[in-house]
């Protein structure tokens, strides 16, 4: 678990117009819905009030007149009544039911769409673990905020307006009495807004945190395990979750703090009504009927405001859920398509690297004034020390990231000027470390091209050196492959993930370190499919070992973000520079290895970069 945590975007403290602004329209693609949504919870709140009237009619026309047939009369409208706000009340539900998963799959489109487009550069920098928090749990919140929130919310608000109607059609004194009171309740609901959004925040943030140390828990296991890291890992997390457990604490102090301050408020409002209220009754200024009907409307008031306290808590940590969701999804790609970007069918020619400079951070430079001229389908292979700028120089001809200053032209075209899908769809690349997506061996293979048939896939998996091994398999192609290709060794993942180039039938070639990782063997079969690969396509190999270069048009040694050595195989053997020295090192090496193993592991050096 490393000791740096990924900081996040602080936001303000304060309530932000801007963000709600943001969340509601989300619901504008769906606005007959929400129409259908506002309505029906109209009507039930305008027949809650009606009842709550009856009541009034009942009592006074009714009971006290001794009016037998009136009390049928309104006994029949209730009843229908009734009926109506059944239906309305299914109506709402249903319909916010089917808003929220709208709303749900929107945003989850929406990002995941986005997280596409981004460049390289925001995964280096953003945990996976704060990504998958924004598309999950904080996706979840901001669409029950839209829709359940927003039910909670109208049907307050309006049972709020009713009766405020009917209160002053009853007794505009009495009402004013409760006018009086609200503008007291809105300004606790303010306070206590602040300092609830504030600590929902953190409480967000801490589990952004969790999630990440947990995620890189679990994928890193056999490391911990190997180091005897559990005890480290325990005391880092517990510090974690203690921030979390604190602010979770404050917040839930708070939000409960916040329904009794209502209900205290309110008790006064009914005590006060009730106690003028039976003086204007007194004076044959109101009926009975009538003061039993004002304390239901002003219960009908002050709950749901006590209801909205629960919501407003909940409001407040979606609301900071969509902060992060936004900030995710404002993130611009730096890396993107420039206005008039062209595809020119094929990127089949030179390529040119002209006094390219790079870094990833300030005052760290990678590349220095790089220069590099490729003739169509020649191979080139790069070698040097670690952090030299290898991965760096194919990570910029895949245009995953761009030079700071300079220039890189393919088949004569600035790339810039070129789309990104006209180039990287063209590249085929295999890693040192590959990924495979959970399915069969077949739909991985295909994953290179999804409209290859079967037979293309098999003859693909020929060519890579990869077919007697699936063969092997009870499955065969459709043997399960596993989470990230676990089930595999990482041998036989790098000849599905070679097959996979393969069939992509790519136009430029990129092996980055490929056979680092794998047995003798296998290597022979990576190095044989290779060479059926690189046959009349332009290639860059990274290469540890450097027995698999030999071949090679020219061999690139880099040093510091320049070009150290550069020549055939042969020809920098005979120089007699760091490129000798690199093989000579090496070759030793393997020589120890294989007649005094205990012999190698103690005296033999790291294989180069």
């Amino acid at each position: 678990m490393p000791d740096h945590y990924f900081e996040e975007e602080e936001f303000e403290t304060r309530f932000n117009g801007k963000t709600f602004r943001r969340i509601l329209g989300l619901t504008r693609p769906h606005w007959k819905w929400v129409l259908g949504f506002i309505a029906t919870i109209a009507v039930v709140s305008t027949l809650d009030a009606v009842f709550t009237y009856f009541s009034k009619r009942i009592i006074d026309d009714g009971i006290l007149a001794q009016n037998s047939a009136f009390l049928l009369r309104i006994m029949i409208i209730y009843a229908v009544l009734i009926v109506v706000q059944a239906v309305a009340v299914f109506g709402f539900i249903y319909l916010a039911g089917v808003l929220g998963e709208r709303i749900r799959y929107d945003l989850r489109q929406k990002m995941f769409n986005h997280l596409q487009n981004l460049s390289l550069s925001y995964y280096s920098r953003t945990p996976v673990g704060w990504i998958m928090s924004r598309v999950t749990s904080d996706s979840d919140r901001v669409a029950d905020l839209v829709t359940w929130g927003f039910v909670d919310s109208m049907w307050g608000f309006m049972n709020i307006i009713t009766s405020m109607v009917f209160m002053l059609i009853i007794s505009w004194k009495l009402a004013l009495i409760v006018l009086v009171i609200l503008p007291i309740l809105l300004y606790v609901a303010y306070q206590f807004r602040r300092r609830i959004l504030k600590e929902y925040r953190n409480v967000r943030k801490n589990n952004s945190r969790i999630t990440g140390a947990i995620n890189e828990n679990i994928t890193g296991v056999r490391v911990v395990k190997s180091l005897g890291r559990e005890e480290g890992n325990l005391n880092e997390f517990s510090a974690i979750t203690g921030d979390m457990y604190r602010a979770s604490y404050r917040a839930a102090w708070l939000s409960a703090l916040f329904l009794p301050s209502v209900q205290l408020i309110t008790a006064l409002a009914l005590g006060a009504i009730v106690w003028y209220g039976g003086l204007q009754a007194n004076l044959g200024l109101i009926t009975i009927g009538g003061i039993q009907a004002f304390v239901g409307y002003v219960t009908s008031i002050m709950w749901p405001i006590q209801d909205l306290a629960r919501v407003f808590a909940e409001m407040q940590h979606a609301i900071a859920s969509a902060e992060r969701i936004f900030s995710l999804v404002d993130a611009r790609p730096e890396v993107d398509d420039r206005e008039n970007a062209i595809d020119p069918g094929t990127i089949c020619g030179e390529i040119r690297f002209e006094h390219v400079d790079f870094w990833y951070e300030d005052e760290k430079p990678i590349l220095s004034d790089f220069n590099l001229h490729v003739q169509p389908g020649e191979t080139i292979a790069l070698v040097g020390p670690t952090g030299g700028g290898k991965t760096t120089i194919v990570n910029l001809l895949c245009r995953f990231y761009e030079p700071k200053q300079g220039a890189i032209y393919i088949g004569g075209h600035d790339y810039t000027g070129l789309s990104l899908h006209a180039i990287q769809s063209r590249i085929g690349i295999v890693l040192q470390t590959p990924h495979l997506f959970s399915g069969t061996i077949r739909e991985n293979i295909r994953y290179g091209r999804l409209d290859a048939s079967d037979d293309e896939v098999q003859e693909a998996a020929i060519l890579a050196g990869a077919h007697d091994f699936i063969t092997r398999f009870e499955k065969g192609y459709n043997e399960e492959v596993g989470e990230g290709g676990n089930s595999l060794s990482v041998g036989q993942k790098q000849l599905i993930s070679l097959a996979r180039a393969v069939l992509a039938r790519p136009e430029i070639f990129v092996m980055d370190e490929a056979t680092s990782s794998v047995d003798t063997l296998t290597e022979a079969l990576i190095q044989r499919g290779m060479e059926t690969l690189m046959k009349g396509r332009t290639s860059f190999v990274i290469a540890h070992r450097l027995s698999t270069i030999k071949r090679a048009n020219r061999i690139l040694v880099i040093e510091d973000g320049r070009i150290a050595e550069i020549g055939t195989h042969a020809e920098l053997l005979r120089a007699r520079g760091k490129y000798y020295q690199l093989y000579t090192k090496q070759f030793r090496h393997q020589m120890a290895e294989a007649y005094d193993p205990f012999s190698a592991s103690e005296t033999a050096p790291a294989p180069a970069d």
